[in-house]
């Protein structure tokens, strides 16, 4: 068996020690595991972990419940009341075949709160790896199959998938939020798809008045992965996109529950019941996958009710507050953008992990973030800034940050 590398093809002959192979394969990852950054085991105390090995506390700026409700009680509650209500942890079959009740009625709740039809899934991945063939076959839309167009920087979720859909029809890819090479596809190929993030991994937003006008003039068919801005943008938490569009035939939008919302699983937007039934049937992981567990069905439920309380607009206040206060303290190139992570760039890999080491040793965990998650020479640190953050916390970890950039 041969290990495909950046380098070429590393054969086992040539290597036969595997902690050599190893090395060569991600030496940057290597060195954050060498400094103590990744696979920590962890115990939560309130908005702080403790690193079990070391007895280290830290405050987790990779978290992306950017709400705080994975620990907000009533969401804990709602998850002990569904399993002792329904007296099992899921019901170990196919969605497809048999569903828990309580799982459509959080559907009917998801679809009434965001806008649409809504389908429930393990996760957003889960969802995404079987609607995205169906979008390059033509089943989702009108036209026939559609030339799949990845924006670089779409999550990798779903160009995990472009193999796959490279079975349908044509997948290329373009530039960061290049309209222009996406519009002169659209009048070069009379059916096509565009896959992207509605709100971006790594700070910023899709360009989506433009799209909309090339959905317009060409039919162009919109697929969004609006992970991070769901439940953190929007009267009801409907996310970056949702909050700026109608349902409509040619849009479908999908969406972790495990981050702002605070529960578990993922969720997709669709304009129809029958589409909905439709990938209930022939799309991938969501026909043949399990249901989601009755404990995450009841944090859904619980997360959703606080949704339509007043209190979801409080919680979205103070993470608007806290964006503020970090973009004052530490100007990044999104600062302003409304939306809630931030990257703090220095250029080589070995100073970004040799940053986030400094910072885990003042009391912060943040993630240092290199090729070929940027481009060379572009690396940094991601920070999620979250609601559930104090003012001192944010003011402390800017603070840090620029003593060790100094």
């Amino acid at each position: 068996m041969s290990v495909h590398t950046a380098a070429g093809v590393v054969g086992p002959r040539r290597y036969r020690n595997n902690e050599k192979m190893l090395a060569l394969a991600d030496p940057v990852w290597q060195a954050a595991a060498d400094e103590g950054l990744l696979n920590l085991d962890v115990e939560v105390a309130g908005n702080r972990l403790v690193d079990t090995g070391r007895g280290h506390e830290f405050v987790n700026l990779c978290s992306c419940s950017y709400l705080g409700l994975n620990r907000h009680p009533a969401v804990i509650e709602g998850a002990v009341e569904a399993l002792r209500a329904e007296g099992s942890t899921a019901l170990s079959v196919s969605t497809t075949r048999v569903r828990p009740a309580m799982l459509t009625r959080l559907e009917d709740e998801l679809g009434d709160l965001f806008g649409g039809t809504a389908l429930a899934g393990l996760s957003c991945s889960a969802l995404t790896s079987g609607i995205l063939p169906l979008v390059a076959s033509g089943h989702l839309a009108p036209d026939g199959p559609r030339v799949m167009v990845f924006d670089k920087m779409s999550h990798f979720c779903m160009s995990y998938v472009k193999p796959v859909c490279a079975d349908e029809s044509l997948v290329l890819t373009i530039d960061h939020n290049d309209l222009n090479q996406l519009e002169d596809i659209c009048r070069k190929y009379p059916s096509v798809a565009y896959v992207a993030d509605g709100a971006y991994s790594m700070g910023g937003t899709t360009a989506l008045e433009g799209l909309l006008e090339l959905q317009q003039r060409y039919g162009l068919f919109l697929f969004f992965d609006d992970s991070h801005s769901l439940s953190a943008v929007g009267q009801r938490g409907e996310g970056f996109v949702r909050s700026r569009i109608e349902p409509n035939p040619l849009t479908v939008i999908v969406a972790s529950l495990h981050k702002a919302f605070g529960a578990k699983g993922g969720v997709v937007l669709l304009d129809s019941p029958r589409l909905r039934d439709f990938l209930l049937r022939h799309a991938g992981a969501i026909a043949w996958s399990q249901n989601m567990g009755m404990a995450d069905v009841g944090a859904a439920l619980a997360s959703a009710a606080i949704h339509r309380s007043p209190e979801l607009g409080e919680l979205q206040r103070k993470l608007r507050s806290n964006v503020a206060l970090f973009d004052e303290l530490l100007p990044t190139p999104f600062a302003g953008d409304g939306m809630n992570i931030r990257f703090v760039e220095v250029g080589d890999a070995d100073l970004a992990v040799a940053l986030s080491a400094g910072l885990y040793e003042r009391g912060f965990y943040s993630s240092a973030v290199f090729f070929p998650i940027v481009a060379r020479g572009h690396a940094g640190i991601r920070i999620m800034v979250r609601a559930d953050l104090a003012h001192t916390q944010i003011t402390q970890f800017a603070s840090a940050v620029r003593e060790l950039t100094a």
